[in-house]
């Protein structure tokens, strides 16, 4: 198994040999439950599905149920894919948990980055502010100019400008697991990771 969905429970800090403090987010990974196993001669590819969490059956619409009871387990929360590992034989209804990891090795985090609203460039872009005197108006914050007048006559796309911030997919490649707690499923990584508490994410090598 190349990965497995949790949650992020938050921060703390550990202490290495040297007395040096490492800053660490805890990880909540699995129980992941293989949903379907998918086939280059079915599918054109292959992976595993896997799905984490319960969800109750009023929440979920009839063509998931329909996938959920193929497999012959209950409804879930969410479900990703991973590759398959060569030589190992996935079925349906196995259940992965966080000893397919161990510490010292390298994951990456995908989870979606908390939302910050509509902002303007400053917040966003990180642009700098205007003048405050000699004459400037109230455009202090504004972005300034964003393109020509009579030649193109237009906004290029991908211009920085204000609008929707943060709620968006983020990952972060090579996190080194300090610690694995077998017992509660939890992986203890090297750094932050995207997302609240309780944001759903996803554990990949």
């Amino acid at each position: 198994m190349r990965g497995l969905i949790g949650k992020k429970i938050g921060m703390t800090r550990l202490f290495d040999e040297n007395g040096h403090v490492v800053p660490v987010t805890i990880l909540q990974a699995g129980p992941c439950v293989v949903t379907q196993v998918k086939t280059v001669d079915k599918d054109g590819y292959e992976s595993v599905q896997v799905g984490y969490g319960e969800r109750a059956e009023k929440h979920t619409n009839k063509p998931m149920m329909g996938h959920f009871d193929k497999a012959g387990i209950p409804p879930m929360k969410i479900i990703a894919e991973f590759e398959k590992v060569p030589g190992f034989e996935y079925k349906q209804g196995q259940v992965f948990h966080v000893g397919i990891f161990n510490p010292g090795e390298y994951v990456s985090v995908s989870g979606k980055s908390k939302g910050k609203g509509f902002s303007g460039v400053i917040k966003r872009h990180n642009f700098a502010r205007q003048p405050v005197t000699h004459g400037q108006g109230d455009t202090t914050r504004h972005p300034g100019s964003i393109g020509q007048a009579s030649d193109p006559s237009r906004v290029f796309k991908g211009m920085k400008m204000a609008g929707q911030y943060g709620n968006s997919k983020h990952t972060v490649e090579n996190l080194e697991i300090i610690k694995i707690d077998k017992e509660t499923n939890q992986i203890l990584v090297n750094g932050s990771v995207p997302g609240a508490k309780n944001g759903m994410v996803i554990i990949s090598r």
